[in-house]
């Protein structure tokens, strides 16, 4: 699971950075807007500016300890485009957080960010979650989630997520994220799918490593087996990072919001 290092993608992080500034320049959204007392408690908030077609939350990559929505902002203008609304959402990193702190932190960030949309006037009461690699994980875990009535979450696109966290165990990965293999297995959502799930899409970049491939096809075919709506797309040619330019990934997250008037 850890052989995504690429040459061009120190290349790619940096273009998207700039791609991502220029959108902020442009449609002007909230930023750091707090939903917790963690610094790293904060999301930025894009409105889209013509037809309203719901709300998405996007959680960023990382494998659970490094990296910011700074370096994915990029993506909302793509998505505000497609008539969504964008929160782009931080979270605290592991080891400063155990990872089941982590996860319980993006979920404070759910009714935080529908909060937002409703003081924008938008109807309707969930979300969809999408979610690049770690923030795959942590999209899928929200859908599954008890949360003790009706679900904020509409919908769940996973983005060359990891949902069986127990390979990890025994590598360099886990020296920040101190899992044993019991906490790994009951934090992995590809073993804890049932039905009545929300509609999911699952993509992964067609050069990504095996074990990627893998995971995508495991938890989209988990997600159908259950008895729910999962679709599955391998994006031809790109790895890791260059899938975010697919805009077939960009159509399938969006296609997962009906469309809604405010």
């Amino acid at each position: 699971m850890t052989g995504q290092a690429h040459p061009t993608h120190a290349a790619l992080i940096e273009a998207f950075e700039r791609e991502g500034e220029a959108g902020v320049a442009a449609l002007r959204p909230a930023l750091d807007i707090p939903y917790g007392p963690h610094p790293r408690e904060r999301f930025d908030f894009y409105a889209a500016p013509g037809a309203w077609r719901g709300t998405l939350a996007y959680f960023h990559a990382g494998y659970w300890q490094s990296r910011d929505k700074v370096q994915f902002r990029f993506l909302a203008p793509l998505l505000v485009a497609r008539g969504l609304d964008v929160a782009m959402v931080n979270y605290p990193l592991c080891p400063d957080v155990t990872l089941p702190a982590l996860l319980e932190s993006t979920r404070r960030a759910v009714p935080a960010v529908l909060a937002r949309a409703a003081s924008l006037g938008r109807g309707g009461a969930a979300l969809v979650a999408a979610g690049h690699s770690a923030g795959g994980q942590i999209v899928a875990g929200l859908a599954l989630h008890n949360w003790g009535g009706a679900s904020p979450i509409a919908a769940v696109a996973g983005l060359s997520g990891v949902y069986d966290l127990e390979p990890l165990v025994g590598t360099p990965l886990n020296d920040r994220l101190r899992l044993d293999v019991e906490t790994a297995r009951a934090l992995s959502p590809v073993r804890r799918v049932r039905g009545g799930m929300p509609p999911a899409f699952f993509a992964v970049g067609g050069k990504e490593t095996p074990a990627f491939l893998a995971q995508n096809a495991r938890m989209a075919r988990a997600w159908a087996n259950a008895g729910n709506l999962s679709g599955e797309y391998v994006s031809p040619g790109t790895d890791h990072f260059s899938l975010l330019r697919d805009p077939v990934v960009m159509d399938g997250i969006a296609a997962l919001s009906p469309a809604a008037s405010p």
